[in-house]
């Protein structure tokens, strides 16, 4: 699977809106057959940082995504809402989704 982490630094006067910016990205791309998840949160410490946790079924998937017309759309959408250039991770990883943190058991 793909795993992907973006922080997003948004300039303070789309900050309040900007899920609204990228509603439509956001949905196209949960629509994806190879999307396994895509999760936007704000920072806690810094307002205008969201931050999207993401990931994909394997190559082909996280390939389709990027090439899409979505894709492109939500690039163009977010570029003139952004301070700078988002910083990611991105890394193929073993495994098809969450697993439980064994150093916090919950019974």
């Amino acid at each position: 699977m793909y795993f992907i982490v973006v922080k997003y630094q948004v300039k303070p006067e789309f900050a309040a809106t900007f899920m609204e910016h990228v509603a439509e990205f956001t949905r196209a791309t949960r629509a994806e057959e190879g999307n396994l998840w895509f999760d936007w949160s704000v920072s806690v410490e810094n307002p205008n940082e969201y931050v999207l946790v993401e990931a994909f079924r394997d190559d082909d998937a996280a390939a389709a995504h990027v090439n899409s017309d979505h894709f492109a759309a939500g690039i163009d959408a977010m570029r003139p809402l952004l301070v700078s250039t988002p910083d990611i991770v991105s890394r193929k990883v073993d495994g098809e989704g969450w697993d439980k943190m064994g150093e916090l058991v919950i019974d």
